[in-house]
Formats: C-alpha cells, sequence, structure tokens
C-alpha cells in the first residue's frame, strides 16, 4: 500500500474515532474494534468506505473483526484484494 494511501485510511478512521470522542492516538497496530474504541455500527461504516474507495468484495470474503481492528489488518486485506 502506498503511503498516501495508507495517510488517507488513518484519516478516515481517526474520523470516526473522533465521533465517539475518542481523540487519542491511532497506531497501526492498535485494535481498534475488539478494544472498543469503535462499535459494530462504525465497522459497518467502514466496511462500506473500503467496498466504495477501495473495492473490496466483503460479500466473497470470511469476514472476522480480526479482518478490520487494526491499521496493519486493514492494510492487508486491501493488498490482498488488488
Amino acid at each position: 500500500m502506498e503511503e498516501s494511501t495508507k495517510k488517507k485510511l488513518r484519516e478516515f478512521l481517526v474520523t470516526k474515532l473522533n465521533e465517539f470522542t475518542d481523540y487519542g492516538p491511532l497506531f497501526d497496530d492498535e485494535s481498534i474494534f475488539m478494544s472498543g474504541r469503535l462499535d459494530s455500527f462504525s465497522m459497518m461504516n467502514v466496511v462500506m468506505h473500503l467496498e466504495k474507495i477501495y473495492g473490496i468484495d466483503f460479500s466473497k470474503i470470511d469476514f472476522d473483526v480480526s479482518l478490520l481492528d487494526t491499521v496493519n489488518d486493514i492494510e492487508k486485506l486491501i493488498d490482498s484484494s488488488e
């Protein structure tokens, strides 16, 4: 993944965190869903964003929250779908 793409992904996730008044830092290997920083509704927003921006077809994926739990996990998912 290009650094600019990863930056845009991080910006999107930070925006979602800010909606929950979570203004803490977001590290690439830090849990965002299993830790409770974001909820399941936010997860659906992330899924829709990834479908729209990166063309990921979640109907063809054996979905598990661990696929989206960290920036690094999402990066791997994006890279594997290209």
